[in-house]
């Protein structure tokens, strides 16, 4: 099994994010998404929990088609839970279908509202790939690591384009407490350093 992970922010407030969440597709990013259908969303626990099916189009190197003959598409579920108590949306997929005994991908992301700073939200991607197949685990799973990487990026892009279409482009936001703090300290440092240089000459 091969695990990865990534983690970014958009500088938009969680209620945004989650609204933009459920409109993020059709986007210039999601060419390869062909069809959305919901399964089923209903309420539990004061949690709104949704699943969903997506079918997508897969391109696969080479030596990767030798594996998998015929039709590239794969089809995905998605089970998503907003917690607004918590501020938290997190997302579970998997991919099913014959494709899954080549390579099987379990995805987690959660959006989360920034503790430093509520004007901003946070998101932790993971995934787990397996390959099941003898010989060809090692090189699957390094694949599977280099296309979590592409769509982590891709998918990162299409909901910002998203956020933007109905939110408007990204502001300057408030500086954290820490940022603050980075950004004085480095101030504090230029000046004694010109202050030093002054007095050993080197800058009048």
């Amino acid at each position: 099994m091969k695990y990865c992970s990534a983690s970014t922010f958009f500088k938009y407030n969680w209620d945004q994010v989650v609204t933009a969440f459920f409109q993020r597709y059709p986007n210039p990013r999601s060419k390869h998404v062909l069809t959305e259908d919901v399964l089923c969303r209903y309420v539990k626990d004061n949690k709104l929990i949704s699943r969903k099916l997506y079918s997508k189009t897969n391109k696969l190197p080479k030596w990767g088609e030798r594996l998998v003959p015929g039709p590239k598409q794969i089809c995905i579920v998605e089970e998503s839970v907003v917690d607004p108590v918590a501020k938290t949306l997190t997302t579970y997929t998997h991919n099913i279908g014959y494709l899954k005994s080549v390579m099987h991908v379990e995805e987690k992301v959660e959006y989360s509202l920034d503790t430093e700073n509520r004007k901003t939200t946070s998101v932790k991607r993971e995934a787990w790939i397996t390959c099941s197949i003898y010989g060809f685990s090692r090189a699957v799973q390094a694949f599977g690591g280099d296309r979590f990487k592409k769509n982590a990026n891709n998918a990162e892009r299409g909901f910002l384009h998203v956020l933007e279409r109905m939110f408007g482009q990204e502001k300057v936001l408030d500086l954290t407490p820490r940022e603050r703090k980075l950004k004085e300290t480095a101030k504090n440092a230029t000046t004694k350093a010109k202050n030093m240089a002054a007095k050993a000459g080197i800058i009048q």
